[in-house]
């Protein structure tokens, strides 16, 4: 290769390691890798994932919801329902609107809440979140104008639709809800090993966690370590008996890394069950025999309640340096794959 040629190399490698490290979101997400790529399942059958992933350290907070709440809906419509009036209106609700506010502030997390999960948000308000993500998740000037892209197509082709169940993802999905097998291993596998086994909560634990407390902002008694678990009822804060409580705050992680796997707020995945969705891992009012790896649940995608919310996974982060020699060898791979997250 003569001087010219390795100079040109050289700036194209620059030029693409600067697109692929420019920041892709303004929203700060958290992940964690699940690893041990095709391991063995649970004998409740769930668990076994042929390939590596990340998923979300934390739930989806109610500051999260507000950031693509603004970017899509600036001018307060609420296209596809996206907003549940009950996040403004319930005391467990964390997030505001305020109709007066100027275009892209409409909406606004509560006092104390917005490291909360979010919660009354459906399936489909999931599968939206990760079209979001997919197209960029970029800040629309109006309303209208996000329409074909952060909602309704990416990761999911939804449409205008805010029902039914003849969803799947779509090939080349970057950002998605997890499958049960998926948030299973996640949440309950030991890790080290594609035979490492199981635990039976989701704080590295065979033994039921012990209930958490909060302040009077919601900010878990247990901290970060520990086997709790905000459930039955132990989060009384903001005149509740039973309340979500900050991310985080709650016990120790699965084996992992991620936090609030079991209690807080049930999460939603992607394993029908005839006309429902899957969730998994239980919420505040609960006992602890929802949270445990053998208990299944699931709800009709549209519901909208004070218990269930949101954590997505992702395709695994690619090495800059592996994709930038994908790049030269294979010649426009590498735009095509920033085009996806931009």
């Amino acid at each position: 290769m003569n001087p010219l040629h390795r100079l040109a190399t050289a700036a194209l490698v620059a030029l693409l390691l600067a697109t692929i490290t420019a920041p892709a979101r303004a929203v700060t997400i958290d992940w964690v890798t699940v690893g041990d790529p095709g391991n063995t399942a649970d004998d409740t059958t769930y668990g076994a994932v042929a390939d590596a992933f990340r998923i979300m350290k934390f739930e989806w907070t109610n500051s999260q919801y507000v950031d693509f709440l603004n970017a899509v809906d600036p001018d307060g419509d609420n296209p596809q329902r996206i907003y549940n009036t009950n996040m403004g209106s319930d005391a467990r609700g964390g997030i505001s609107f305020d109709t007066n506010a100027s275009a892209g502030s409409k909406y606004a997390a509560k006092t104390n809440m917005g490291d909360k999960p979010v919660n009354f948000v459906s399936w489909f308000d999931a599968a939206r979140v990760a079209n979001w993500l997919q197209n960029g998740a970029q800040n629309y000037p109006t309303t209208d104008s996000s329409a074909s892209a952060p909602q309704n197509t990416g990761a999911y082709t939804l449409g205008t639709a805010t029902g039914g169940t003849l969803f799947t993802r779509n090939s080349g999905a970057q950002y998605y809800i997890p499958t049960e097998d998926q948030w299973y291993k996640a949440a309950y596998y030991k890790g080290s090993g594609t035979n490492a086994g199981y635990w039976n909560y989701a704080t590295e634990s065979d033994t039921a966690p012990t209930v958490v407390t909060a302040d009077a902002t919601g900010i878990g008694s247990a901290g970060s370590t520990g086997n709790s678990a905000n459930f039955n009822r132990g989060a009384d804060w903001n005149n509740e008996d039973g309340n979500v409580t900050t991310v985080g705050t709650n016990g120790g992680s699965s084996a992992y890394g991620a936090f609030d796997m079991s209690g807080n707020v049930w999460e939603w995945n992607e394993t029908l069950m005839g006309a429902n969705r899957g969730i998994r891992g239980g919420f505040y009012l609960n006992d602890a025999s929802f949270l445990s790896s053998s208990d299944e649940g699931s709800s009709t995608p549209t519901a909208e309640t004070i218990g269930i919310g949101i954590r997505l996974a992702a395709v695994p982060e690619p090495s800059t340096y592996a994709m930038a020699l994908a790049g030269l060898a294979c010649g426009g791979y590498l735009v095509r794959w920033r085009r996806k997250r931009a």
